[in-house]
């Protein structure tokens, strides 16, 4: 284990921020590292007050010449945090924006609004209403797009989910397959649970032997098998023309990840509106979405202060559109 020996007058607050980072869940051994190079920089300069100013940063930039730009934007994200923690604890200090990385991918996903929400929402409902015949998978459309708006899963995560990860008691699922091989759980709304157990009321009453096995798949086509990220994906591109929400083709979606994308900074959205501060809300999103770091998770900050400003204006939480009600046409799970 490593043993980080800080020095500087930030020395203790560099402690209470790891402390308080552990406590979360979040285990920031980057951010270790990061603060030793700080340490180091705020005792080359004798900095002996308490606040870390603009020009400092600056001073500190300019000692980083050789760095990457992604190296940059990590390092200036876990500052920003720390910054944060030390007006939260009483002292004025210079909140520095993260820079642009120019070698970074500048593809921008598509983050649906509440209206689009239930509009594909009526479109899935509507599609399954008159398939007629169940040989599809249409039929868990309408569950897999609420599942994936209303928890942020990967689709691969939903589709790889077994029945016994998914704890009606606990009010939970359990996500074991996942993209950084973490297991992590994701709590279960009380709409989002009313959805499943409809779900599994069709989906128990189809002729497939043990269906309903522990190690069984939860998500099952009408022949057995487990369904395949590119069916849901066809379904989902007609959900979006029923909705009249254009498809550009060419990977630039919207594309079904784009729910998971969506959920993120919704989830920043309510969390701002609710009083929270938006980077200490930051390792509770990021271990939700399963995230290795925390500059993963950061990106979802950018879209939502700076691109997409309006959503910060939000008079409502969404929890509501994940089962939105319809006169006709709904997935109700009744006879």
């Amino acid at each position: 284990m490593n043993n980080f020996n800080y020095s500087s007058i930030y020395a203790p607050y560099f402690k209470q921020f790891i402390a308080m980072k552990r406590g979360l869940g979040y285990e920031p051994l980057r951010a270790e590292w990061i603060f030793l190079e700080f340490d180091n920089f705020f005792k080359d300069h004798n900095v002996t007050n308490l606040g870390i100013t603009k020009q400092q940063v600056e001073q500190w930039r300019a000692t980083r010449m050789n760095d990457s730009p992604s190296t940059i934007c990590s390092k200036y994200s876990i500052l920003g945090q720390f910054c944060k923690y030390i007006c939260k604890v009483g002292y004025d200090c210079y909140i520095p924006r993260i820079p642009a990385n120019p070698g970074s991918n500048n593809f921008t996903p598509h983050i649906f609004t509440n209206r689009e929400m239930v509009d594909i929402f009526h479109a899935c409902d509507n599609m399954r209403l008159y398939d007629k015949h169940m040989s599809t998978i249409l039929f868990i459309v309408p569950v897999i797009v609420r599942l994936l708006y209303s928890t942020g899963l990967r689709i691969s995560e939903a589709l790889a989910l077994k029945n016994k990860d998914v704890d009606f008691d606990r009010r939970y699922l359990i996500i074991r397959k996942s993209k950084n091989d973490q297991e992590r759980i994701a709590p279960l709304s009380q709409t989002l649970e009313k959805v499943l157990k409809q779900y599994l009321h069709y989906r128990n009453r189809m002729p497939i032997p043990h269906i309903d096995d522990a190690n069984g798949y939860f998500f099952v086509s009408p022949n057995g098998t487990n369904p395949r990220q590119g069916s849901v994906y066809v379904w989902f591109r007609k959900a979006l023309a029923l909705s009249g929400i254009p498809h550009t083709g060419d990977h630039q979606g919207p594309r079904v990840h784009d729910f998971r994308h969506t959920f993120a900074v919704h989830s920043l959205v309510r969390m701002t509106k609710s009083g929270q501060d938006i980077y200490y809300s930051l390792p509770l999103l990021s271990i939700f979405l399963g995230h290795k770091s925390l500059s993963a998770t950061d990106q979802y900050v950018r879209l939502t202060k700076e691109m997409y400003p309006d959503l910060l204006k939000i008079q409502k939480g969404i929890g509501s559109f994940i089962f939105p009600k319809s006169n006709k046409g709904s997935y109700h799970g009744s006879d």
